[in-house]
């Protein structure tokens, strides 16, 4: 069964999502900045998701891939509340959210905001704070295609600044050779994180897309090491 496509409207918003009805706890994926739900890692987690009898949402935030707006007017704060009521609309139960790059970023602010539905969280290549750490300031920020408002946005979500309150298992795969995320914001984020129960799994050679065959993979093995005692 193909995975079913929806829309969700959010102050005004009309988001594209794709719905796959299964067993929990369901997946969620977040895609990575400018990036959509059809990209490999999300259409690999689907099939995963497809061959074992699981549910699975994967949405487009405003501005990108299917769904309606702009992509220059586009903020952090937007997308969070797109993903967060994607999550609360579309889905029940237990949840595992899977982020890429900024998705990982949005996830974790989700696992705060929903604790309690929550089961774990995987960052694939996640980039909490990247407004802050990513750019000397504001100007060079706009200067290489990131809007005021993202920015500023942003600047009011990070996270790296101090605990991160979450408990729930987190999972961090991280390419060696990432030039986007650098691997010093891997550790900070594993360390900054409550939960006695993360673990950060460095690929070797992997660059920030993290979407070679063995690195989808090792994404697929630790989503399901996850589910092994729902499975």
């Amino acid at each position: 069964m193909t995975s079913e496509l929806t829309h969700l409207e959010v102050a005004g918003r009309r988001i594209a999502c794709r719905l796959r009805s299964g067993c929990g706890p369901a997946l969620v994926f977040l895609p990575g900045y400018a990036s959509d739900m059809e990209g490999n890692k999300a259409l690999a987690l689907d099939a995963y998701a497809e061959r074992n009898g699981l549910g699975l949402l994967r949405f487009d935030y405003s501005g990108t891939g299917s769904s309606g707006g702009r992509f220059e007017d586009g903020t952090l704060e937007f997308w969070l509340g797109e993903s967060l009521a994607a999550l609360d609309d579309l889905t029940e139960g237990r949840v595992v959210l899977i982020g890429s790059s900024m998705g990982g970023w949005l996830a974790l602010h989700l696992a705060l905001l929903r604790p309690d539905r929550v089961q774990a969280v995987v960052g694939i290549a996640a980039a909490p704070d990247f407004t802050d750490w990513g750019f000397a300031d504001r100007d060079i920020a706009e200067r290489q295609g990131i809007s005021r408002a993202f920015w500023e946005s942003g600047q009011r979500l990070r996270l790296l600044g101090g605990e991160i309150a979450i408990d729930c298992p987190v999972r961090l795969i991280h390419g060696e050779l990432d030039k986007d995320v650098p691997l010093d914001v891997a550790f900070r984020t594993m360390r900054a994180l409550r939960s006695a129960d993360v673990q950060l799994n460095l690929l070797k050679g992997g660059s920030h897309r993290l979407s070679e065959p063995h690195e989808i993979d090792a994404i697929l093995r630790t989503v399901a090491a996850l589910l092994e005692p729902a499975l």
